[in-house]
């Protein structure tokens, strides 16, 4: 498979990817787009992916396809937590 280009969007005030204000490394991210759990639909032509990096965190990535083949611009992304968590797993165990 041929690896992703991910870019990010980057905070005007901050002038560095969104995802840092929610604790989340670009490594991560990259780990759920490589191997998503889930990849689904999101509102405005945004697509939303779900999964578990290498290191054992549980994130929700908000991204949009672009153009360009293997390419994606990263809107934001955060760590799953409570409800959302809970009901990602038992999607997860459903599925086997």
């Amino acid at each position: 498979m041929e690896p992703i280009n991910v870019r990010f969007y980057i905070d005007p005030e901050a002038r560095r990817p969104h995802i840092y204000n929610h604790g989340v490394k670009e490594s991560e991210v990259k780990d759920i787009l490589s191997k998503p759990g889930e990849d689904r639909v999101g509102k405005e032509g945004s697509r939303v992916a779900l999964g578990q990096t290498r290191a054992g965190r549980y994130l929700r990535v908000i991204y949009v396809p672009d153009p360009e083949p293997n390419s994606v611009f990263v809107i934001t992304a955060y760590e799953l937590k409570g409800k959302p968590l809970i009901a990602y797993r038992r999607r997860r165990r459903r599925k086997k």
